[in-house]
């Protein structure tokens, strides 16, 4: 297979990146999903691997505000929550790509609005 790399990098909307492949793959991936599968120490235990997010503690209301490409592979995001310590690689990137042909049964998208604890709705 050859090396993948991004042919094009779209912000679609505030709330999705398009990322269409040298293999002429198109990736479109929800701002919510990029920022729940960060890679960076804070968001994966060093030593075991594990995520720290939990799936669904992401509002589905996140907004991607900028991407910069890190030398020849891998990309930054940075969202509305002020994260931005991420480096994505092109591999690791496709490897998230939740396209129907990826992934079949389709991503379960958070609520809109995640509640902290102690959080009261009236």
């Amino acid at each position: 297979m050859p090396y993948l790399t991004p042919t094009l990098v779209k912000r679609a909307s505030p709330h999705r990146t398009d990322i269409t492949w040298n293999d002429g793959h198109l990736s479109s991936y929800p701002s919510w999903y990029l920022r729940e599968k960060c890679p960076c120490a804070n968001c994966v235990d060093e030593f075991t691997g594990e995520p720290r997010v939990k799936p669904g503690s992401i509002p589905a209301s996140l907004e991607r505000n900028s991407v910069a490409a890190v030398g020849n592979y891998a990309l930054n995001f940075s969202f509305s929550d002020n994260h931005g310590t991420g480096i994505y690689t092109f591999d690791y990137l496709r490897r998230l790509c939740p396209c129907p042909q990826c992934i079949p049964e389709g991503l379960k998208e958070p609520p809109w609005q995640v509640l902290k604890p102690g959080t009261f709705e009236v």
